[in-house]
């Protein structure tokens, strides 16, 4: 008897429907653009339940971000210190990260202080001494010193002292060195309980798109377009400056010192910088930094120090082209003429003073330990508040950019860098890796967001 012959079904599987999916950053911009025309809307047709509606959004949000902050850090500090023991050359990667951290900050502080200069931010705008106020909250070397070491353990934690957290979490990881195998136990259920914080922290980026509708909405509704007007200038320095840092230095360092493809970097390391942009803080954002440093080929035992390093103390944006430019401003408001002596005082308080900052959103305490340095009036912080959100969201993917950039440099020239990873990143990295393929050839996509219901 002849073989019957097969069926088409039986000679090829079937392929599965393709489904709809909406990349992670169509996602973003999607959201971004719906957040200024909503508020757009609430502020011109004075819509006011809109506005409350859109600012409760962001506030969540926000808040979501800052619930996992305190322990977050903790942990990823401590994890990340007795990883080190895992890696060759440990105190040499440590320091050449600080150093790296140091180069970076000094040219990004250079740029912001030569755009003042040039630009000169705070002539005709129209405000005075008069429009500033003392800010709630200030630094000083003293402050910055002394508020290292916390009076309690539970305080940090409590009040969301980052610096004191980073700085218990430090001491715990060394001491858990020392101890060795006795610190195992102790190992195991923190990283266990970073794993759970991160994998909760993945369930509160997924509603990234929702935040960005509420905090950019928010910020179009309350101020408009017409507070610009007086901070026009200003407003463009600090997005100049920083776009020069971002897509200027950070691409010449990759091809000049790392010897890579900036192009690639930015493929792989977009989700974390636009997620930053939206959520302005480096600490929310700091499990997508890990992550796409990690598929930008950094071995994952360096990454998983430098990324949470870098989270509370790498702040290019913040703490460096921010103050030098905010402090150029303020002095000309005030009619304080700076000397050389004083641009000299701001690049090492950049350098510094920039764990101050802390990965928090905004950089209020920055300022306030630039300007008292320097004997400028603290009022002067005052006349920056009303338009910081709208500064803080280039400042902040800056920052992250800068904490993705310096372990790439550091690994490639350490020649620990996997040149392959890092050719091969894509822009699709914010999601887990996707389950094997069936087995009957379906295709799986692990690089999208699926839009469900």
């Amino acid at each position: 008897m002849s073989a019957s012959p097969q069926t088409p079904a039986a000679q090829a599987p079937a392929k599965a429907k393709p489904s709809f999916k909406f990349p992670f950053w169509a996602q973003i911009v999607t959201g971004l653009v719906l957040g200024v025309l909503l508020g757009w809307i609430s502020r011109s047709q004075e819509v006011s339940w809109l506005g409350t509606t859109l600012e409760q959004i962001g506030d969540i949000f926000v808040q979501l971000l800052k619930l996992a902050v305190a322990p977050l850090v903790f942990f990823a500090i401590l994890v990340s210190i007795t990883n080190l023991r895992k890696v060759n050359n440990a105190a040499r990667l440590a320091s050449r990260t600080l150093l790296w951290f140091m180069i970076t900050s000094l040219i990004a502080v250079a740029i912001g202080l030569a755009i003042g200069l040039l630009t000169n931010p705070g002539s005709g705008t129209g405000l005075t001494p008069q429009d500033g106020k003392l800010p709630k909250r200030h630094g000083s070397w003293l402050d910055f010193l002394t508020g290292i070491v916390p009076k309690d353990i539970i305080t940090p934690f409590t009040e969301l002292n980052v610096l004191q957290i980073v700085f218990l979490a430090a001491v715990a990881g060394i001491a858990a060195l020392q101890l060795g195998s006795k610190a195992q136990p102790v190992l195991n259920l923190a990283e266990s309980v970073l794993e759970l914080l991160q994998k909760a922290l993945w369930w509160v980026i997924r509603l990234a798109p929702l935040g960005t509708v509420g905090l950019i909405g928010t910020a179009i509704a309350t101020y408009g377009w017409d507070l610009l007007g007086k901070y026009a200038t200003f407003t463009v320095d600090v997005y100049v400056g920083s776009a020069l840092v971002m897509f200027g230095v950070y691409p010449l360092l990759l091809w000049t010192v790392a010897k890579v493809n900036p192009l690639q970097f930015f493929k792989g390391a977009w989700p974390a910088i636009q997620l930053a942009f939206v959520s302005r803080s480096s600490v929310g954002t700091m499990p997508v930094t890990q992550k796409v440093t990690e598929r930008l080929g950094v071995p994952k035992e360096y990454a998983s120090f430098a990324v949470p390093f870098g989270a509370t103390t790498k702040m290019d944006g913040c703490a460096a082209i921010y103050p030098a430019l905010a402090a150029i401003f303020i002095a000309q408001i005030f009619d304080v003429q700076l000397g050389i002596t004083d641009y000299l005082l701001i690049a090492f308080v950049s350098v510094v003073g920039s764990a101050a900052t802390a990965g928090l959103t905004g950089a209020t305490v920055m300022l306030t330990l630039t300007l008292s340095t320097l004997g400028l009036p603290l009022e002067g912080v005052g006349l920056l508040m009303a338009i910081d959100p709208i500064l803080d969201m280039m400042r902040t993917a800056t920052n992250v950019a800068g904490q993705v950039v310096t372990p790439v440099l550091v690994a490639a020239r350490e020649g620990i860098l996997d040149k392959v990873a890092y050719a091969t990143a894509s822009s699709s990295l914010l999601d887990e890796p996707a389950p094997a393929a069936p087995a009957t050839g379906a295709d799986t996509d692990q690089g999208k967001v699926l839009v469900s219901a």
